[in-house]
């Protein structure tokens, strides 16, 4: 089993209230999403594994088990073309849960009219594979959102 951990500090609001339909119908997959703290701070790995894609947006980590995470800091902030976002790691990297791999600020994202909540998302992952996911409340990057089978 797979524990996620969180990726960033702010508040757990669960995928359905994502302001995109692919992520909150689950189309990536399921999950959960984090509306972030609006302060300058680095995203981190939420398990322990290899950086198989990463751009200055989003990144995936898969773990020793292939299960893949996606961390998506904002929604349509690939429309900022990478502008206020800076990549900590290289794709191929090996990272440790908590490790920081791009530093952003949420506000910065929020002023350029983007939404600055972050999908977390399990790929190629059933609804029912996962368990225990966090849909509420106060989280810091570390904390558990959800269990993967």
């Amino acid at each position: 089993m797979t524990s996620v951990t969180s990726p960033l500090a702010g508040q757990a609001i669960g995928l359905a209230a994502v302001p995109d339909p692919v992520f909150s119908g689950a189309m990536v997959g399921p999950g959960t999403a984090i509306d972030p703290v609006r302060e300058p701070s680095a995203a981190v790995a939420p398990v322990d594994g290899v950086v198989v894609s990463l751009h200055p947006h989003a990144f995936v980590v898969v773990d020793g088990e292939g299960h893949g995470v996606l961390t998506h800091l904002g929604i349509d902030t690939v429309q900022l073309n990478g502008e206020g976002f800076e990549l900590l790691v290289n794709k191929g990297d090996t990272v440790t849960r908590g490790q920081e791999v791009v530093r952003w600020d949420p506000a910065a994202v929020e002023a350029a009219g983007k939404s600055p909540i972050c999908p977390i998302v399990a790929l190629e992952a059933t609804t029912d594979s996962l368990s225990d996911v966090v849909e509420s409340g106060d989280v810091k990057a570390g904390d558990a959102l959800f269990s993967w089978q």
